[in-house]
């Protein structure tokens, strides 16, 4: 069983940054492939981003491309999403996920097993 818990969301302009952290129970590097998605009021949840076991690989969705990074520390058990340039359309609640079955990079909601509870990103314009 793996819990999940976002952090860092808030009220920013547009053009402004914030820093997301999604921190997992269990033991250390038990989460495998994590990933971030978000769901903007009336809309479906979307992928933003990916970043596989060890963190080498990464993956975003071509929106947030050269202003968004993922990250994670195993050893901390966390992932990070920096966003940058932040834009009105960034809105939304922002939700981590892990795939625990898998090492590579997912970009596919249901292949994902544990979900966070989800954290807000306003962004003014």
């Amino acid at each position: 069983q793996v819990q999940l818990v976002e952090s860092g969301g808030g009220l920013v302009q547009a053009g402004g940054s914030l820093s997301l952290s999604c921190a997992a129970s269990g033991r250390p590097g038990s989460t495998g492939a994590m990933g971030w998605f978000r769901q903007a009021s009336g809309k479906d949840r979307e992928f933003v981003a990916a970043i596989n076991y060890s963190g080498e690989g990464t993956h975003y969705a071509d929106s947030v491309k050269g202003r968004f990074t993922i990250s994670r520390d195993n050893a901390k058990n966390t992932v990070y999403l920096q966003l940058n340039s932040l834009k009105p359309e960034d809105t939304g609640v922002y939700f981590c996920a892990a795939a625990t079955r898998w090492h590579n990079i997912v970009v596919f909601q249901a292949l994902y097993d544990y979900w966070g509870q989800g954290t807000q990103v306003t962004v003014s314009s």
